[in-house]
């Protein structure tokens, strides 16, 4: 019984820190315990152990981890990349040690043992695709042609330089402080990847994210199925209603059915519901980019645009509350001469109300054309190379 609460307090601790972490910021959580917990995770846990390292170690232990801390957060390194392989290699191992042997079983046959291996060596090969391709890097000798394929639209991207590379900067790029060097058509720097994500290898990760959604629920199918079909062989559904006399449904058996498989395979059901659980985050993770590359927008320009419509929201509710004014101004002359009802004055519209800033995205040329411009980037298209070589 002890392993069974073990594991549902496992379960929803699990489920709470994760509810905290992703949408801890979220207005319906302010000021809740949710809110207290994000705080905690995304910057209290790091505050409090600085200081802690700072009053047991002095001054060297906060210069030591100040180093640590650049080196992870600043600078190129594999950590994650390690921990990358190590998640997804304890995790085969676990499944293959726990549930292989139920395989071939009632419900998965033997074909699932090779399909399986087949599935997690695709999910690495895509790793290290994006991991170890070119994002799209931006020099002097490509810089020109980056510059015609991508126009500026002189909203959040116009014509300048970049002041580390000493380049002009093409619209769409961005200068990496951690990889130290411009990306066309930059999207994020990916820890995970120990990489940009850009123009060239925005497709790689597009297609890690989806194989991996696929595998992690492929996972948890599969176990699924493995428990299922340990049930239909044991004839643990017969065996409770015929000996132990409980009526044949849902509500009655469902409770002893979890006990027994919880008693029984509880090593299965945490690798389940660990699979299910990075599944639903992968697949959150999916639809955000599946929309930022039906739009033709990158993670970049996302906040680029929050910044300049906020700006822009900001700048026409200053207009707009002074045109307002004038107008009031206006008519409370004129009502001195022609007084209004006063049910008018109050369904009257206000004037901010009026305000309305709109996004417009010059790059978006619609689902298929941007969707093909994600699988077949610009610097690799024929018009491209033909460009760079008449130039050359």
């Amino acid at each position: 019984m002890e392993v069974e609460w073990f594991l549902v307090i496992h379960g929803l601790v699990t489920l709470l820190v994760l509810i905290s972490f992703l949408c801890g910021q979220w207005p319906i959580f302010e000021g809740t315990f949710i809110q207290k917990i994000h705080f905690f995770l995304t910057f209290g846990a790091c505050d409090y152990f600085r200081r802690f390292v700072g009053a047991v170690f002095g001054q060297r232990g906060s210069n030591a981890l100040f180093c640590v801390e650049y080196y992870c957060c600043d600078r190129p390194n594999p950590t994650l990349q390690v921990i990358y392989l190590g998640i997804i290699g304890a995790s085969y191992y676990l499944i293959v040690q726990s549930a292989f042997m139920y395989i071939p079983g009632h419900y998965l046959g033997e074909v699932h043992r090779y399909i399986s291996l087949l599935a997690v060596g695709g999910g690495i090969l895509l790793f290290l695709l994006t991991s170890f391709s070119d994002p799209g890097t931006v020099n002097a000798g490509n810089v020109s042609h980056y510059l015609s394929a991508y126009p500026y639209d002189n909203i959040i991207f116009s014509e300048k330089e970049c002041p580390t590379c000493k380049i002009p900067k093409p619209a769409r790029s961005k200068h990496c402080s951690i990889c130290d060097r411009c990306v066309a058509r930059f999207d994020h720097h990916c820890g995970w990847m120990n990489n940009c994500i850009g123009e060239k290898n925005s497709r790689y990760f597009m297609a890690f994210l989806l194989w991996h959604f696929l595998l992690c629920l492929y996972g948890a199918v599969a176990i699924a199925l493995v428990l299922a079909g340990r049930l239909k062989e044991l004839r643990v559904i017969d065996i409770l209603t015929v000996y132990y006399g409980f009526e044949k449904s849902f509500s009655s058996l469902a409770p002893h059915v979890a006990v027994w498989l919880l008693d029984s395979y509880n090593t299965q059901i945490l690798i389940m519901v660990f699979l299910a659980i990075i599944s639903m985050l992968l697949a959150g993770f999916l639809a955000y980019h599946t929309k930022l590359c039906v739009t033709n927008t990158t993670t970049n320009e996302t906040f680029k645009w929050q910044e300049y419509l906020s700006w822009k929201r900001k700048v026409n509710e200053a207009k707009a509350s002074a045109a307002a004014l004038k107008a009031s101004l206006g008519e409370l002359n004129h009502e001195k001469k022609h007084p209004v009802s006063k049910w008018k004055a109050f369904f009257r519209r206000s004037r901010l109300e009026e305000v309305e800033v709109v996004k417009n995205n010059i790059y978006d040329k619609g689902v298929l054309q941007n969707v093909f411009e994600i699988v077949v980037p610009l610097s690799t298209r024929r018009s491209f190379l033909q460009r760079k070589s008449k130039s050359g």
